[in-house]
C-alpha cells in the first residue's frame, strides 16, 4: 500500500488495511491477495472525499435514542427475553424444542480485548472476545473453546487469571466504539474450574472494566480499572480492590469527576505495593464524542492501592484535550514505566518514559509512525506492553502494531498481524511466545512478537454486520464483518474468506445467478462482480454523503433492479452498472458538525406485487413512500412514529399496501415503538411491538402471517401480525443480531450476529 494513501486512510478512520488483513494463515492467501489488489487498484481515494466524511459510527448512534444506552439496558432486555423464553416454552414448545446450527466462519475470527495465560496448564489461553464471550485455547492459540454462558451478556472488556489458576472476566468494553457499538456489562465474574463455571461477585454498576490485574504473590489480592458506563455519568467508576478473591470490594480510587473511570492498572512486578492507574474522563452524547478532559491521568499507589497520587514530573497537567492512557511497567527493570496518550480527538498527544519509577516522565521524541498509528480514534487502543525480557523492547497498540526495540526512541510498524490492536502477552514457559489480541482474533509469535505471526485456525466469534444467502445454494453465503470486510463461505476448498477489504458492510447474492455478488465497505463504497468475487468492479452512485452502512436492496421481482441509498435513493436496471437518482433529499440533513444524525437512508424495501412502490427509512425517523417510481414521494406523518434511526423496512410479500418498520435505540423510560405496521401504504401505522424486550429490533421478514424479527438479544417469532411474539429456537447465544435472511424454498432461516458468527435454523411455518 502506497504510503500517502494509507495516510489518507488512517486520517478518515477507515483502517482498511488492505493488503495486511488478507495476510491471514488460515486462508488462500493468493486468491485473498489477488481480489485486493484488485480493489486497491479501483479505489483511488481523494484526500478530499475522504476527510469530508462524518464520523465512523454507524452501528453505536442507532442505538442512541434518545439519550444514549441507560445504565442497565442490556440486562432489563435480558431479563425480558428470559420472560419471553419461558412462556414459549409453555405455550409453544414446537417453537422452543427448535435448535440453531452454528454455520461459522470459525476461521475469520473478530475483536479481541484481553488475554491471559494459564499459570500452571502448558499452551493454555484465555480470551475476552468483546462481543463474543469468554474463550479457551488449550493448544497455544490454535483452536477456541467458548467458555462462557450464552445467556450472559457477551461483552468481555477484561480477563485475567491467578496464580492459584482462578479465573476473572470483566464485562463491558471500556473503548467506544467507532463502526460498532462496543456494549456495556454487569459486573465482575469469577470461576474456580478454569471456566467450566461462572458466579457473578460483584461491581454490577461498573458498566464497562478495562482492566483486571492481581497481586502474583497473593491470588485473593485483585485490582479493577472500572471505566463506567459511556452514556451516563456517574456509576461505579474508579479504581476497586479486593482482598478476598472477589467476595468483596473496596472502591480505593475514587475519580476527579462523574465522568471520568479507570481505563488502565499496572502492578510493580517486584513490589505489589506499588500500582498505577489511568483516569480516563469521557461521556458519548448522541451528536458529540467528550473523550478528553480533566480528568484523565496517571495515578500512583504505593501502599497497595489504599492511598492515591496524580503523577506530575513531566506528565501533561490536567486539560480537557488529554484523552485515553494506556500504561506499562518493565518486569526485568520495573524503575522503567511507559505510557502513551491521546487526545481528546483520539489523534496522538505523547508517549512517555519514566526510569524513576514514576517520579519525573520524559517525552520521547515524537515519531510520525507513531503518530499516524493512532489515527483519528486512538481511544480505540490505549495500550502499552513491555517484552519481560527486555525494558527497551516495547509494544503500542494501533492500527498497525508498533514495535520499538530502544525504549521508544525509534519505531516501526507491523501490518501482518491484521489491524487495530487491544491486547497482548508473554508465555513464560516457552521461550519468545507472545500471543496478540486484534481486531481480527488471536495470533502468535514466537520470535518475542517480532514477526512469525500465526493468526488461530479456529475461533468463531466474528462481529457480523450483514449477510446473504444464495436462493439456489444455502452453503454460499456472503456477509460483512467488523474490520474484515465481506467474507464469502465459498470455494468449499478455500473455506471463508474474503472478498473485500475494511468494513464489510452490505452484501448481496443475485437470487438468480449466485455468480453475481455485491459487496461494500463504509460509506457507500460498493462494488459488483460476475464471477462470484474473484474481480470486482466499483459502482457509482449519486448522493452528497453515505452512511457508514448504506442500504442496498434487489426488487423482489428482478434482481436486475437494484436500489442504493445516500441521501438520495438511486435505481439501477442493470444489475448496478448504472444508476439513475429517483428521490429529492429524504432525510433532514446532518447533524451537528456532521456527527449525528447523518442525514442519510438506511433501508429501503420494494413491493412485489407492485414495482412502483417503494418505502424507505432514514436515521433521522423519516419514513417514506411512493407509488410512482418515485416521482412522488409522500412522508408518513403518524404521531406513533418515533423519531429514531429505522433500521429496515419490509413489504409484505401479498400486499403493496402493508408494510412494517423496525427501530434502533433503547428506551430510557418512554414509550417508543420498535416495530410498526401500515395497512394503507403508509399513511397511518400501528404499534405491534408488544411485549419484545425493549432492546433494537434490526431486521424484520414477513412470510405469510408471521413475523420473524432479529434483535439486540436475540430472534423472535410471531405467527399472528405482532399480536403474540414467541422466541425462536435454543443455542443461539444471546448476542445482537444483525441481520436475519430466510431461505423460502426450504424455510431455513439465517442469522448474522455480531460476536459469535452466522447461525440457522429451521422455522416452523
Amino acid at each position: 500500500m502506497k504510503k500517502s494513501l494509507y495516510i489518507v486512510l488512517l486520517a478518515a478512520g477507515l483502517a482498511l488495511c488492505l493488503l495486511s488483513i488478507g495476510r491471514r494463515g488460515s486462508q488462500p492467501e493468493k486468491s485473498l491477495r489477488s481480489a485486493q489488489t484488485k480493489l486497491g487498484e479501483e479505489q483511488p481515494a481523494p484526500r478530499a472525499e475522504v476527510e469530508r466524511l462524518p464520523p465512523e459510527d454507524g452501528m453505536l448512534t442507532a442505538r442512541l435514542y434518545p439519550i444514549g444506552v441507560p445504565d442497565g439496558a442490556l440486562r432489563r432486555a435480558g431479563m425480558q427475553a428470559d420472560r419471553i423464553e419461558r412462556a414459549t416454552a409453555r405455550y409453544a414448545p414446537d417453537s422452543a424444542a427448535l435448535r440453531w446450527t452454528f454455520v461459522g466462519p470459525a476461521n475469520i475470527g473478530g475483536r479481541v480485548l484481553d488475554l491471559a495465560i494459564d499459570p500452571v496448564r502448558t499452551n493454555t489461553i484465555y480470551i475476552a472476545a468483546a462481543s463474543g464471550g469468554v474463550w479457551k485455547s488449550a493448544d497455544a492459540g490454535d483452536t477456541c473453546t467458548a467458555i462462557w454462558p450464552s445467556k450472559n451478556a457477551q461483552a468481555i472488556g477484561a480477563i485475567a487469571i491467578a496464580s492459584d489458576g482462578t479465573l476473572y472476566a470483566g464485562t463491558g468494553e471500556a473503548g467506544p466504539g467507532g463502526g460498532s457499538l462496543t456494549y456495556g456489562g454487569d459486573g465482575i465474574y469469577r470461576s474456580k474450574d478454569r471456566g467450566a463455571t461462572w458466579k457473578l461477585v460483584g461491581l454490577t454498576n461498573s458498566g464497562a472494566i478495562g482492566r483486571i490485574v492481581i497481586d502474583p504473590k497473593n491470588p485473593k489480592r485483585i485490582f479493577v480499572a472500572v471505566a463506567g458506563s459511556l452514556f451516563t455519568p456517574g456509576g461505579g467508576r474508579g479504581v476497586y480492590r479486593s482482598l478476598d478473591g472477589g467476595e468483596t470490594w473496596k472502591r480505593v480510587l475514587v475519580p476527579a469527576n462523574k465522568k471520568t473511570g479507570a481505563a488502565d492498572l499496572a502492578i510493580d512486578p517486584s513490589n505489589s505495593k506499588r500500582l498505577y492507574a489511568a483516569m480516563w474522563e469521557h461521556m458519548r452524547y448522541p451528536d458529540l464524542r467528550a473523550y478528553g478532559g480533566a480528568g484523565s491521568g496517571i495515578y500512583r499507589s504505593v501502599d497497595g492501592g489504599t492511598n492515591w497520587k496524580r503523577l506530575g514530573g513531566g506528565l501533561p497537567a490536567p486539560s480537557a484535550q488529554i484523552g485515553r492512557i494506556g500504561i506499562a511497567v518493565a518486569r526485568s527493570n520495573p524503575s522503567r514505566v511507559y505510557a502513551i496518550a491521546v487526545k481528546a480527538n483520539g489523534s496522538f498527544h505523547e508517549f512517555y518514559v519514566s526510569n524513576n519509577r514514576g517520579d519525573t516522565w520524559s517525552a520521547v521524541p515524537r515519531s510520525a509512525t507513531l503518530i499516524t498509528s493512532q489515527s483519528s480514534y486512538g481511544w480505540w487502543f490505549g495500550r502499552v506492553w513491555v517484552d519481560p525480557a527486555d525494558d527497551d523492547h516495547v509494544f503500542v497498540g494501533g492500527v498497525p502494531l508498533m514495535e520499538s526495540a530502544d525504549g521508544g526512541s525509534t519505531w516501526i510498524d507491523q501490518w501482518d498481524p491484521h489491524v487495530d490492536h487491544h491486547a497482548m502477552v508473554w508465555d513464560p514457559r516457552t521461550s519468545g511466545r507472545v500471543y496478540l489480541g486484534n481486531d481480527g482474533g488471536v495470533y502468535r509469535s514466537d520470535s518475542r512478537g517480532s514477526s512469525g505471526w500465526i493468526v488461530a485456525r479456529s475461533q468463531p466469534f466474528t462481529q457480523y454486520y450483514t449477510l446473504d444467502v444464495s436462493e439456489l445454494d444455502t452453503t454460499r453465503i456472503v456477509g460483512g464483518t467488523q474490520d474484515n470486510g465481506v467474507t464469502r463461505s465459498y470455494p468449499a476448498s478455500a473455506g471463508w474468506n474474503m472478498m473485500l477489504g475494511g468494513d464489510g458492510e452490505a452484501a448481496l447474492i443475485n437470487y438468480l445467478n449466485q455468480n453475481l455478488v455485491y459487496g461494500c465497505y463504509q460509506y457507500g463504497n460498493c462494488y459488483r462482480s460476475s464471477d462470484g468475487g474473484e474481480t470486482i468492479t466499483r459502482m457509482s452512485a449519486t448522493s452528497q454523503r453515505f452512511n457508514w452502512l448504506s442500504p442496498l436492496a434487489f426488487d423482489p421481482n428482478n434482481p436486475s433492479i437494484m436500489y442504493f441509498g445516500g441521501n438520495l435513493l438511486n435505481r439501477s436496471a442493470d444489475g448496478g452498472a448504472t444508476w439513475q437518482v429517483i428521490s429529492q433529499d429524504l432525510s433532514d440533513g446532518p447533524g451537528r458538525d456532521n456527527v449525528y444524525p447523518f442525514g442519510t437512508i438506511t433501508t429501503v424495501a420494494a413491493a412485489k406485487t407492485d414495482g412502483r412502490v417503494l418505502y424507505v427509512g432514514t436515521d433521522d425517523g423519516r419514513l417514506w413512500a411512493t407509488k410512482d417510481l418515485g416521482r412522488n414521494w409522500t412522508r408518513a406523518v403518524d404521531a406513533d412514529l418515533p423519531s429514531h434511526w429505522i433500521t429496515r423496512v419490509a413489504v409484505d410479500p401479498a400486499a403493496a399496501n402493508t408494510a412494517y418498520a423496525t427501530y434502533s435505540g433503547y428506551r430510557s423510560g418512554n414509550n417508543g415503538a420498535y416495530v410498526l405496521k401500515t395497512g394503507d401504504g403508509g399513511a397511518t401505522w400501528t404499534n405491534i411491538t408488544g411485549d419484545l424486550p425493549q432492546a433494537p429490533v434490526n431486521d424484520i421478514i414477513v412470510f405469510g402471517s408471521a413475523l420473524l424479527v432479529a434483535t439486540d438479544v436475540g430472534v423472535y417469532m410471531s405467527r399472528t401480525a405482532g399480536a403474540t411474539w414467541l422466541k425462536l429456537g435454543e443455542g443461539l447465544p444471546r448476542v445482537p443480531v444483525t441481520d436475519i435472511r430466510l431461505h423460502v424454498p426450504t424455510k431455513v432461516l439465517f442469522a448474522a450476529t455480531f460476536g459469535r458468527g452466522i447461525y440457522r435454523i429451521q422455522v416452523p411455518f
